[in-house]
């Protein structure tokens, strides 16, 4: 063991540079904070959190397999997003022409025509320089309501807010497709 000395003098002394200990701010605090006034400028651009699909079967009108179902809640949570970021500007319109019926496509450019109209994009070409403030699927509720169609029921954040999408979604051609949507 080795013996623990008081009077050992430090290779370097300290100067007044280095008071007080942790900096001028304390320790822990970057220079560049003020506290309560720091802000995040910085726009979030990485991808948007979808939460893991969990999908409930006590609403269904016919009996649905959970592999199914656990296709479909994933599948409504992805076109759900994509279809808050078309009305949002962050994504072209002509990326859902296969999952949506012709209404639901024409209805889906209005709608991103009409936000575009009021300033806050050009439609499909995202927001320019503006503050991103993007919509987020938080969670997803489907019922089968017959064989090859089902509903869904999102609740989108939008900002401090959130708004309700609905849609059906039918099998059409071996594929899911929206043939319904309302927008809350």
């Amino acid at each position: 063991m080795t013996p623990f000395h008081d009077n050992v003098t430090p290779l370097v002394r300290d100067t007044v540079a280095d008071w007080p200990p942790g900096g001028p701010r304390g320790p822990g605090v970057p220079p560049s904070v003020q506290g309560t006034l720091a802000l995040d400028v910085a726009p979030d651009l990485g991808p948007p959190y979808v939460p893991e699909p969990v999908p409930l079967p006590g609403a269904d009108v016919v009996p649905v397999p959970l592999p199914v179902r656990r296709d479909l809640h994933r599948w409504a949570l992805q076109f759900a997003q994509a279809c808050v970021e078309v009305v949002g500007g962050d994504r072209p319109v002509s990326q859902l022409v296969r999952w949506t019926s012709p209404e639901i496509h024409q209805e889906l450019t209005y709608r991103a025509t009409v936000v575009a109209r009021a300033g806050v994009h050009e439609a499909g070409r995202g927001r320019g320089r503006r503050p991103v403030v993007r919509p987020q699927v938080q969670n997803v509720r489907t019922c089968f309501v017959a064989e090859g169609v089902a509903e869904i029921c999102v609740r989108v954040r939008y900002g401090e807010r959130n708004r309700a999408v609905a849609g059906r979604l039918e099998i059409v051609g071996g594929r899911w497709q929206c043939t319904a949507l309302e927008f809350g």
